[in-house]
């Protein structure tokens, strides 16, 4: 199945497609608020999705909430660190509202959380990478091998990451790539695709090759683009990093909790990835290590 489209209604930016099943309002231009609730409402109903999902500042939560949304996560201070940021969800079928596997998400969630950093790490607190091992940022001439182990991991994903092309569009405008070398083959990558305009960065796209994992690699590489975007970050101006794990990942809502994630919420029946519809935990951080945390 064609990974969901992406389209603009005025000046925001929606995914929508039959992958999903649902409507996705990723960027709310606050012009178009409140008239695009009526639009996406149509757009759904139009393609029989069962999901509507908005991240919208709290500046438009009425709004949604009068349309019979429902906050699902809260990210304070998402938007330049001045407006939290909200992940709303509306429901076209019931069936979607409630996830089938709920004592296995909880369990995740309890044991990410018992895994939580206590406070800010240093650097010799940090785990080192194992010998013969190397990290980099990754470019254009990378996109065939990226496209490649992306395809190996993921049966089905939100975004068409198997397309070299759509990588290197995407490297070239609003997504930075990281790779994990050994002996010069690229086994495990990530991404962090910025809003510069609303200064977040989202954490995301982490894939390792199956006769690599348990080593650590999404830790390493999470480290690693932190460290790049707090370096650039006058340039950047960032504020809030964050991440939409599988919620029933075990490895990675743990590698998010160690790394001074905060858990923001959960998204029921949310996303297509590897094969099926997952739900999803939102976990957060400021990009200033001196922030405080704030748990939902």
């Amino acid at each position: 199945m064609q990974p969901d489209d992406l389209t603009r209604m005025g000046g925001s930016l929606v995914q929508h497609g039959p992958l999903n099943g649902r409507a996705y309002l990723m960027h709310l231009d606050p012009r178009d608020c409140p008239r695009i609730i009526s639009r996406l409402e149509r757009l759904a109903e139009d393609n029989g999705y069962t999901k509507i999902f908005a991240k919208v500042p709290d500046s438009a939560q009425e709004d949604f909430k009068a349309a019979e949304y429902r906050v699902e996560a809260v990210v304070p201070g998402f938007f330049n660190g001045n407006e939290d940021g909200l992940f709303m969800g509306r429901y076209l079928a019931d069936w979607r509202k409630t996830p089938a596997d709920v004592e296995t998400l909880e369990d995740v969630l309890d044991t990410a959380r018992s895994k939580a950093a206590p406070g800010p790490r240093t650097a010799s607190s940090r785990p080192n990478l194992p010998t013969g091992w190397e990290l980099r940022r990754l470019g254009r001439r990378h996109t065939p091998d990226m496209a490649a182990l992306y395809a190996e991991v993921f049966r089905s994903y939100p975004f068409p990451i198997h397309d070299p092309a759509y990588l290197r569009e995407t490297m070239e405008s609003h997504v930075r790539y990281y790779g994990a070398f050994t002996a010069g083959r690229l086994v495990a990558l990530c991404s962090a695709e910025l809003d510069t305009s609303g200064g977040s960065a989202e954490m995301t796209d982490f894939a390792t090759v199956p006769e690599f994992r348990g080593l650590g690699l999404a830790r390493h590489l999470l480290q690693a683009m932190e460290q790049d975007l707090r370096s650039n970050n006058d340039a950047l101006g960032l504020s809030t990093l964050f991440t939409i794990a599988r919620a029933a990942s075990y490895g990675m809502n743990i590698t998010f909790a160690r790394a001074g994630y905060a858990y923001a919420g959960t998204l029921p029946n949310n996303t297509n990835i590897a094969g099926g519809l997952e739900s999803m935990n939102v976990w957060h951080r400021p990009l200033d290590r001196s922030a405080p945390r704030r748990d939902a």
